[in-house]
């Protein structure tokens, strides 16, 4: 069987917005979900999609992630006891994350890529245990719901493109492998713990409008990092 590479049509288009986005992620970053998707390297329309597109496309996708997010939340207001108190506890609260933008861009780049991936697999059960209990809540819209599952199906779709790229940088020898592994391990004991069900749904949409933010600032920080030639 031929070799399928990370190859794209010279036609490529930008990513969509909406639905379609996370489909063209997957497509972009090797998981084709159409045969036409990712072509082989005996075809003459085909290129090599380099680092920084991968970068673009994933961040890209992030933002989309983070915009539905912000909709999502007007659906899911504090109650009043809820006003009252001083600080929203987010499950991911232990998982130490630079909110400096000078901090996070002297983070060695392993540091920093295996970051994002924790944050994303953090958040991959809740988001799951999240569907399941607003599908019961009959005041909400059919549109909060369809967001909603969006979403976390963005997430997965992310996590695979941040993945693939991760693994493009180390077989290029961008990054090392030197913190592999343990990502999935701290992330996977913070998705299962109880404290993301035990929060509010305003509190929980609130901590994954947060989280999803610094998801999309670090992959450009980190894009910039390894291609500083960008000026950006």
């Amino acid at each position: 069987m031929e070799r399928t590479e990370l190859r794209v049509r010279s036609s490529d288009t930008p990513l969509p917005a909406g639905p379609g986005a996370a489909l063209a992620l997957l497509w972009l970053l090797g998981r084709a979900a159409a045969p036409p998707a990712v072509c082989t390297p005996r075809d003459a329309g085909c290129r090599l999609l380099s680092v920084p597109e991968l970068f673009d496309r994933a961040i890209r996708h992030s933002g989309r992630i983070h915009s539905l997010s912000t909709e999502l939340e007007k659906y899911f207001t504090p109650r009043d006891n809820e006003l009252s108190s001083h600080a929203r506890k987010c499950h991911t609260a232990t998982m130490l994350t630079p909110n400096d933008k000078e901090f996070a861009q002297k983070m060695p780049r392993e540091e920093l890529t295996y970051l994002i991936l924790k944050l994303l697999q953090a958040w991959k059960e809740p988001l799951s245990h999240f569907n399941q209990h607003i599908e019961n809540l009959q005041e909400l819209p059919g549109e909060s719901l369809g967001k909603a599952k969006q979403i976390s199906n963005m997430v997965h779709e992310l996590e695979t493109g941040v993945e693939k790229v991760t693994e493009k940088m180390q077989s290029m020898g961008i990054i090392s492998n030197s913190l592999h592994g343990m990502a999935s391990s701290e992330a996977a004991s913070l998705s299962i713990s109880n404290e993301a069900n035990m929060m509010s749904d305003s509190d929980f949409i609130h901590c994954f409008r947060r989280d999803s933010n610094k998801v999309q600032s670090y992959l450009k920080i980190l894009k910039c990092r390894i291609m500083p030639e960008n000026s950006c």
